[in-house]
């Protein structure tokens, strides 16, 4: 099974920058769908952000759109959410997952099997 570690997580101040990291450790994974998902307490996770490098496209929730930018770099095997213009609700664990193959619901977690722990990103004056 594929191993996702993601860094980059911390303390911000509204407005202020963020960019997370999901390095795919083994290096196995041979599909071309990695994406971004957030979960605050007592919430569902959320989708963020998906990359398919197949199809060259990225696609964004409406929450983040234009703040959020979701890379690749295949050399590392890692993704990158570079994050702008922190929000206070923006404040949640950030999970890095893949898939094989890319699926019309991208947006929904359920189309994921592979995960990682997570990293912790708090918006706060």
């Amino acid at each position: 099974q594929i191993q996702l570690l993601e860094s980059g997580g911390g303390l911000v101040r509204p407005g202020e920058s963020l960019r997370l990291s999901c390095v795919e450790s083994t290096g196995t994974f041979s599909g071309d769908t990695m994406a971004w998902f957030r979960q605050a307490p007592g919430k569902e996770r959320e989708f963020v952000a998906a990359i398919n490098w197949s199809r060259r496209t990225t696609k964004y929730s409406d929450s983040v759109k234009g703040r959020f930018t979701i890379s690749r770099d295949s050399a590392k095997n890692t993704i990158y959410l570079q994050m702008f213009s922190l929000k206070p609700e923006d404040t949640a664990v950030y999970f890095c997952t893949a898939r094989v193959r890319w699926n019309v619901q991208f947006w929904n977690y359920r189309m994921y099997d592979n995960w990682g722990q997570g990293t912790q990103v708090t918006v706060s004056a």
